[in-house]
């Protein structure tokens, strides 16, 4: 029993050390972005020694995959938030598409998961980080919507991502001023389409 006790405050200190420098990371590529962001910054900027920073992360381009992920994460959270039951499939995506605006709307998203993510760990990287995440809820989504047909698989992957690569655009245009309603109803559309054919 005595020994379990410091072994669970060692395991939270480690856990409050790596948050601290994942919220002191992410304060700083979005402001600064990853390539003017150094890691005495981070360190500095987490109250942290550069020997924690590397204890918990390989490198910078690591821990700005993990601020990536928690990122994408807290997206594919907050639409799966949105498509509770009692909605239709369609009721269900739009909702989730409403849901990734508002989600992408958070301070430094679309910097992180659409203009520095691919840049930073490559167009692959980003995508599985993102078949993790929202790109699953939307294959699912789409597959719901679209019953009682079927796509392959690969038709119904490939599908998605056009798709996804169509929110991420309205999020940069929105990000930069679009009206978010306009872009809702857009992407409304297109997945009427798709899921009438």
């Amino acid at each position: 029993m005595q020994m379990e006790s410091p072994r669970r405050s060692n395991r939270e200190r480690s856990d409050t050390t790596r948050a601290a420098i994942l919220d002191a990371a992410h304060g700083l590529f979005v402001a600064q972005g990853y390539a003017e962001t150094s890691t005495p910054d981070i360190v500095a900027a987490a109250g942290m020694t550069r020997g924690a920073l590397y204890h918990h992360f390989e490198d910078k381009k690591a821990l700005f995959r993990a601020v990536a992920e928690r990122e994408a994460a807290a997206v594919a959270a907050k639409i799966e938030a949105a498509a509770f039951d009692g909605l239709t499939p369609r009721q269900a995506l739009l909702a989730g598409a409403r849901a990734y605006f508002e989600a992408m709307a958070e301070t430094g998203r679309v910097r992180i998961l659409i203009l520095d993510g691919p840049a930073v760990l490559g167009t692959r990287e980003m995508a599985a980080i993102d078949a993790a995440h929202a790109q699953r809820t939307l294959e699912e989504g789409l597959a719901e919507a679209m019953a009682p047909k079927t796509l392959h698989p690969a038709v119904l992957k490939a599908t998605a991502t056009l798709l996804s690569a169509a929110f991420d655009r309205a999020a940069l245009e929105i990000a930069e001023g679009g009206a978010t309603d306009l872009y809702a109803g857009a992407i409304g559309d297109l997945i009427d389409g798709l899921i009438a054919t």
